[in-house]
């Protein structure tokens, strides 16, 4: 394993290290930034060529991180909040999994830029990988799945136990399985504010 740290120590690396279960084969690299914290997560990275990037800020709990793969890219932008029970999965041959900066996913989200399994029709393979692009300040909600080649745009909302499987435009809400944009000229704040 390769590590890089920006703005980011030995100190830092072994904590890492020691607050995940980590699994990470030669010739692939983690990049922590400054403030990233990360733990009880299972992180696995097989194949060679891959990186995982944690942008400054990141924040992860009880997440399982893999990538499988040859030059996979897996990158979580800065002062994202990932719940716990959620999968976050780059698989295959050049593939990338990028969610934009401050993210919130609750618990329970999965994303994954492949099926896992070939599926073959007259003997040719018709299930490729495909990037998975989230973009900045994205909610997803509890139990939320995201599939191969779906993009959600900035500032967007994707309800409780959606199947997002296609582009969802920026500054919307979607919801359902397959998830359908419900409301568009949204946006969203993190803090709760109660209504007397």
């Amino acid at each position: 394993m390769e590590s890089r740290n920006r703005k980011s120590g030995f100190f830092d690396n072994a904590l890492f290290q020691i607050r995940n279960k980590v699994k990470i084969k030669k010739n692939n690299t983690v990049v922590l930034g400054s403030g990233v914290r990360v733990r009880k997560c299972n992180i696995s990275i097989k194949g060679s060529g891959n990186t995982l990037t944690f942008e400054d800020g990141a924040n992860l709990k009880g997440v399982q991180l893999e990538i499988d793969g040859i030059n996979c890219a897996l990158t979580i932008g800065k002062n994202c909040v990932i719940g716990e029970g959620c999968y976050l999965s780059a698989r295959e041959s050049n593939t990338s999994l990028t969610i934009g900066n401050d993210c919130m996913f609750s618990r329970n989200v999965k994303v994954m830029t492949s099926d896992g399994h070939d599926i073959l029709s007259s003997g040719a393979r018709i299930n490729p990988a495909k990037n998975i692009n989230i973009g900045n300040h994205v909610w997803l909600a509890d139990g939320v799945i995201v599939l191969k080649g779906s993009n959600i745009g900035d500032g967007s909302i994707i309800g409780i136990n959606a199947v997002v499987t296609r582009d969802v435009p920026a500054h919307s809400i979607a919801a359902g399985n397959p998830a359908k944009t419900i409301k568009s000229d949204v946006h969203w704040d993190e803090k709760l504010t109660y209504s007397s």
